[in-house]
């Protein structure tokens, strides 16, 4: 049976700012790409001190962070830029839902990757948080992933677009591969259904039932996810009408709303697959009565046979003297022959009836 791996975070008070992860072995740890069309520098395992005097106000900065452990240097990352102390709750609190918020001259954007492991037999959750300013973005993760590593490949290689693009093609370019999971996962998955679907019609075990569920969690706790996911992206759009965020430049709105497509996408098929898992399900508790039927009509037809000779078993069984039959000398054979010829009689009705 695949099992979901789902652990939600710890609850904290409103006043305390910490961590609420499962990932606490991880050291936060800052990386650093300083970019525009004609060249791109990399700087590993940065500091806060050296990010602000490393990044540039005429280029792009991408400032990546594995960890969310140490939330003073989280708090102090975010007070460089002006922010509210409160977005580091928003952050380190992986207990919150999918979010999207406008900051003055900021964008805020949380959301949950969701992921089957390497043996699919489980499903991983990990928060990333992103903060979007003119030429500078910030993404938070949990941990060291490999959600990005194509993207920055293309950093490194300039390949496609993206070094010619500002900093929000490059939020597009992150939202997409994190939704891109959503995609995998739900393959993974979708061979599950097909093999609950055959078993359901092959199969009277309980256990069926029981993976059944299981399927239509994950599906649930996809949907979950991508509800709040596919409301944010549709008020990037409102962004867009009331002009109201400098950072994403009018000509990539249309990224993002390629995003909100690819969401209902996503949903239309959880929609689906949700539908077949309940077919699945329907279609085994109706195998599972049509199967009782079969049982109940055998039983029917044998205890309808046995009637009569209950009956004709009843009577010459009764202890009275003036039995005709009684001292007949061959009232044993004809009686066991009568009913011979009962039985055969009622099973030939029945056939003919295709009552069985």
């Amino acid at each position: 049976m695949r099992k979901i791996k789902y652990k939600k975070g710890r609850k904290v008070q409103p006043s305390q700012i910490e961590y609420t992860g499962i990932y606490t072995d991880k050291e936060t740890e800052l990386q650093l790409f300083v970019y525009d069309e004609k060249d791109v520098v990399e700087f590993q395992e940065v500091s806060v001190e050296n990010f602000f005097k490393t990044k540039s106000n005429t280029q792009n900065n991408w400032l990546n962070i594995h960890g969310l452990t140490n939330v003073d240097l989280i708090k102090n990352l975010t007070e460089g830029l002006n922010l509210n102390s409160l977005i580091v709750s928003d952050i380190v609190n992986i207990s919150r839902g999918t979010s999207l918020d406008e900051l003055d001259d900021t964008l805020f954007f949380s959301i949950k990757s969701i992921l089957p492991s390497e043996n699919n037999e489980t499903i991983t959750i990990e928060q990333i948080s992103f903060l979007l300013q003119e030429g500078l973005i910030v993404s938070f993760q949990e941990k060291r992933g490999d959600f990005f590593t194509h993207i920055r490949e293309r950093l490194r290689t300039n390949t496609g677009i993206v070094r010619k693009k500002k900093v929000d093609y490059l939020l597009y370019l992150l939202l997409d591969a994190i939704i891109e999971n959503f995609y995998i996962t739900i393959d993974s998955k979708e061979d599950k259904i097909e093999e609950l679907l055959a078993s359901s019609k092959t199969s009277d075990s309980p256990m069926i039932m029981q993976d059944i569920e299981k399927a239509r969690e994950v599906f649930q706790m996809l949907k979950r996810a991508l509800i709040p996911l596919k409301d944010a992206l549709f008020t990037i759009k409102t962004i867009k009408d009331d002009d109201e965020l400098d950072c994403i430049e009018p000509s990539n709105f249309v990224f993002f709303g390629r995003l909100h497509q690819k969401t209902l996408e996503l949903l239309e098929q959880i929609e689906y697959d949700m539908n077949s898992l309940e077919s699945a399900s329907n279609f085994f508790y109706t195998a599972q009565g049509h199967r009782m039927n079969e049982v109940m009509k055998i039983l029917t037809v044998i205890s309808s046979i046995f009637m009569p000779l209950t009956f004709i078993a009843g009577i010459y069984g009764m202890n009275f003297d003036n039995l005709p039959e009684l001292h007949w000398k061959y009232s044993y054979f004809f009686v066991l022959g009568l009913m011979f010829l009962i039985v055969l009689s009622m099973i030939y009705y029945f056939k003919k009836k295709k009552w069985f």
